[in-house]
């Protein structure tokens, strides 16, 4: 049964209502139906441009084109061709052909995914290009089925939807953490410093660690949110990183979010 996600309590603001103001995900959100049922969402994303497997296009085979001595309709007596000694002579002093310029590499295979794990509670997450090594708590949703957030006096703590894919677990997990607090930059302040590439790391609580790629940083607004994409499953095991985002009013909190998508690539 699909039921709305928003959420909620990501980032501090230090206005009227501290702690409250948070860029909440829409009403309607898909999350927690797409964590509860992975396949009923979406489909497996098409193979990013610029991928490593792409080869350049075969070119055609000209001498298939062109017209071959005999072949022509004309009498070959109006076409005589070199003689037998001359065409000897020509294939021992030719130079060896050098390939096409059009001919394509050898293609590189990438390593095979790995096979989802089963599930078991995630308890830290690295992402060593920001130097972060952060201990995870698991979240769930309020009355109002709102994911709630990490304690505001730990800034430094991560948030797991404990309801939906665990580390490496088939699906679409879902991590949140605050950008910051009125004492400076919290836990994912630096989200938006990361490339396509760079990796992040899931620990788990029975001792295996899952290690995403990460495929994509976007940010959006409050009221164009998209939750089927952020949270729908991709036939795969992938991980979501959320955090606040846009423009800052102290009334309102924050305008959007930063989404960090990331797919499954290795198993330690």
């Amino acid at each position: 049964m699909a039921f709305s996600l928003l959420l909620l309590g990501v980032c501090w603001d230090p206005g009227d209502v501290p702690g409250r103001t948070v860029t909440a995900l829409p009403t309607g959100s898909a999350g927690a139906a797409a964590a509860a049922l992975p396949s009923d969402f979406g489909t497996a994303p098409a193979t990013p441009s610029g991928d490593a497997g792409t080869t350049t296009a075969r070119p055609k085979n000209s001498a298939a084109s062109s017209a071959l001595p005999g072949t022509s309709s004309a009498s070959p007596s109006a076409r005589p061709g070199p003689s037998r000694a001359a065409s000897r002579t020509a294939s021992r002093t030719a130079p060896p052909q050098s390939p096409t310029a059009g001919t394509p590499e050898p293609t590189r295979t990438r390593p095979p995914a790995p096979d989802p794990l089963p599930p078991s509670r995630a308890t830290r997450l690295l992402i060593p290009y920001l130097r972060i090594d952060a201990p995870i708590m698991p979240l769930g949703l309020d009355r109002e089925r709102r994911l709630t957030a990490p304690p505001e006096d730990k800034p430094k703590l991560v948030g797991w939807y404990r309801h939906g894919a665990s580390p490496g677990e088939q699906g679409t997990a879902v991590a949140v953490g605050h950008l910051d607090t009125d004492r400076g930059p919290a836990v994912f302040a630096g989200l938006t410093e990361l490339e396509r590439g760079r990796v992040l790391k899931a620990r788990r609580a029975d001792g295996r660690i899952a290690v995403y790629t990460i495929d994509a940083i976007k940010s959006y607004e409050k009221s164009r949110f998209p939750s089927q994409e952020v949270y729908g499953s991709r036939g795969r095991p992938e991980l979501r990183l959320i955090t606040c985002g846009g423009a800052y009013d102290r009334r309102k909190g924050y305008s959007g979010n930063v989404v960090v998508f990331a797919h499954l690539t290795a198993v330690r």
